[in-house]
């Protein structure tokens, strides 16, 4: 990620922005590791479901990168950062 150009201030409502966006960030990885964790639970312990399953496990790799990416955007539009 690229640095602030020049001094950044933020608000106390700016500051509680990224930090509502950083816990949902954190809530939405918890949840996509907790569902790849549950989903090899279940294909250990019934090994008939794992075609099933695979589209779930499959799908959590974006939606964390998604999380993050958009984390990122939020942080760096906050710190007035471009990317080059």
């Amino acid at each position: 990620m690229a640095q602030p150009t020049k001094p950044v201030a933020l608000n106390m409502e700016q500051i509680g922005d990224l930090n509502n966006k950083l816990s949902a960030l954190r809530h939405d990885l918890n949840n996509s590791l907790s569902l790849i964790a549950a989903t090899v639970a279940l294909i250990r312990h019934r090994p008939a479901v794992t075609e099933q399953m695979w589209n779930t496990l499959a799908e959590q790799p974006r939606k964390i990168g998604e999380s993050f990416s958009q984390f990122s955007r939020d942080l760096e539009a906050a710190l007035h950062i471009t990317r080059s």
